[in-house]
């Protein structure tokens, strides 16, 4: 008999009864379509041999394990991106298993233990996954930057002892941390382009100048949002690296994105240059690297043609029209925008120091930037957030009607700016701040079909959700928002939601752990205070009680009073609020 060392690869397909049974024509085509797209260039490229096809499986052998390698990790991501956009039930995924072993030449055919142990490996892998054996691990550890993880020993069928098994963790889910991050856990790379924004550097030498950077960065990551077949790492997470030496790869892994853009912008005059480059989460390698120069009136111009760079790097297959999008509607660096950017982060430091003046000077400065561009709609927004937050504080003279100003200018925003996300983001706020919970979820509901990447209108969207007693959605849109921005500031409102959703369903401990992230990540927020006061009322914790009994009373004194008096309504089910009111009642709050 004729013997050989070789590579072995081994592949089936995930569910491939249940595909057939669903659609047995169009999983057969589909599955030639990928095999002549996709699989067999990618084979032939890396000077691998198809042995033989059986039924969803193939079998190939390779002369390199390190070709071998570099084809499995290839076509997973190829056939991870095709399907994308895809619905889950007509998505072809594969194993993969991979071996180094000797194997028993037969004609065209090859046998053997080599090749029964590569069979084993692609049982092992996760769909979209690989497993290599020890050998396999012990050639390509030190030519390929790939991660695997360590799965130990595995006992196989119809193999005396036991293989060393290594898993591919590039593209599925991670069950222990890993050293090279720090311990942290990475996460999985989404089924989708993937992309997080790093904050732009601001090179001018003026501290003045910070918002423009800031707001270079937030543009950038808002139109990138607008495409659906990205998953785009929030703003607040992405600003969490602000002013950080940052390793992108780290980044990457901790983020779970394949790509990060970086830039600067320097500012000098009436000249502007912004310098991109997007770079490769996996090698750290560069995909590419721009410069511009203009005119600081022509910098949104500047800003499009770099998120069109972008996009078109990562993501080839869209549309013309798609591009269209970026550009619609006159784009100019101006005054508005300025004040508007600045009153954004005034009302921000606002709410979060509790400071009613600085507030209402936002306000005043986000009015300006709406008289001086009637299209500005970072300034409509801040004014809607602020009115419903005066409204939720009961701050300034009169608190009862600025749900109403809220809406008000969110009809406003919509006159101007038609069909934008924002503007149903902002009506449904007031909205909902209004106890107008059905209405409002139908706003936030367009909004995140707008811009499905937006982690704040999930953020809303969840609160809104669980205040009016729909548990399970608040749950999932509250984890989506987590999920899409993990690092994000403000998440202490989709951790409220958890809360609010757990309290009523009596998981005590779920509660405990949402409801002390929510306060973690917001320590002045009255709500959930006031729920933690309740709990701890009804468990009979004493010393947790008086703790946040103390500190609503210094930072929001007559909060509880506005629940009983109604001015503050946390739920719409009349059952979910009394049972609120009598944990609060039996803290020694009463009417």
């Amino acid at each position: 008999m004729e013997r050989r060392l070789a590579a072995i690869l081994a592949t089936d397909v995930v569910g491939y009864s249940r595909l057939i049974r669903a659609d047995e024509e169009g999983t057969i085509s589909a599955l030639k379509d990928l095999r002549a797209d996709l699989i067999d260039p990618k084979v032939a490229e890396h000077h691998g041999r198809i042995v033989k096809l059986m039924g969803d499986g193939m079998l190939a052998e390779f002369p390199s394990v390190v070709d071998a390698v570099r084809t499995a990790v290839e076509t997973q991501v190829a056939i991870a991106e095709h399907n994308a956009d895809l619905p889950e039930d007509k998505r072809i995924e594969f194993r993969v298993g991979i071996n180094l072993g000797d194997v028993v030449i037969d004609g065209d055919d090859i046998q053997g233990d080599g090749v029964n142990v590569a069979a084993r490996l692609e049982g092992l892998a996760q769909p979209g996954g690989i497993c290599i054996s020890g050998s396999v691990h012990e050639q390509v550890r030190d030519r390929l930057d790939l991660p695997f993880e360590d799965m130990g020993e595995k006992e196989v069928k119809n193999i005396t002892r036991p293989v060393k098994v290594w898993q591919w963790v590039g593209n599925i889910s991670i069950t222990s941390s890993s050293a090279d991050s720090g311990g942290v856990e990475p996460l999985p790379l989404p089924d989708k382009p993937s992309i997080a924004v790093l904050p732009f550097d601001n090179m001018s030498g003026d501290p003045e100048q910070e918002y423009f950077a800031d707001g270079m960065t937030e543009d950038i990551i808002t139109e990138l949002s607008r495409f659906e077949n990205l998953f785009v790492i929030a703003r607040n997470t992405s600003f969490t690296y602000k002013g950080q030496r940052v390793d992108v790869k780290e980044i990457a892994q901790e983020l779970g994105v394949r790509f990060i853009l970086e830039g600067s912008v320097r500012k000098a005059g009436q000249r502007v240059r912004i310098t991109s480059q997007l770079i490769s989460g996996q090698d750290g390698g560069h995909v590419w690297a721009e410069r511009y120069d203009g005119a600081i009136a022509d910098v949104f111009d500047l800003q499009e043609q770099v998120t069109s760079q972008v996009v078109g790097s990562i993501a080839p297959q869209i549309a013309d029209a798609e591009l269209v999008r970026i550009g619609r509607g006159e784009r100019l660096f101006d005054e508005a925008h300025e004040r508007a950017w600045r009153a954004k982060g005034m009302a921000r430091s606002a709410y979060r120091n509790r400071e009613p003046s600085m507030l209402d000077s936002a306000i005043t400065l986000a009015v300006e930037a709406v008289e001086m561009n009637a299209g500005c709609g970072v300034a409509y927004h801040t004014i809607c957030l602020a009115y419903v937050m005066k409204s939720l504080f009961r701050w300034g003279d009169s608190p009862s009607t600025s749900a109403d100003l809220a809406e008000d200018w969110a009809k406003k925003f919509f006159s101007q700016v038609p069909g934008s996300y924002m503007a149903y983001n902002s009506l449904g706020l007031a909205r909902f701040r209004k106890g107008l919970y059905q209405d409002a979820n139908r706003d936030f509901q367009r909004a995140h079909e707008l811009n499905p990447n937006d982690a704040s209108v999930l953020n809303w969207w969840a609160w809104c959700e669980a205040s009016a007693g729909e548990f399970e959605n608040a749950k999932i849109h509250a984890k989506l928002a987590i999920r899409i921005s993990p690092k994000d500031p403000q998440l202490g409102v989709a951790y409220l939601a958890l809360a609010m959703a757990a309290y009523i369903e009596k998981d005590a401990t779920g509660f405990e752990d949402w409801a002390s992230k929510a306060i973690q990540a917001q320590p002045s927020a009255p709500i959930r205070r006031a729920m933690m006061i309740a709990y701890a009322a009804e468990v009979g914790n004493l010393s947790l009680l008086e703790t946040h009994r103390a500190e609503l009373m210094r930072t929001a004194p007559d909060f509880i009073g506005s629940v009983f008096r109604g001015e503050n309504q946390l739920f719409e089910k009349p059952e979910h609020t009394a049972m609120l009111l009598d944990g609060l009642r039996k803290a020694g709050f009463s009417e």
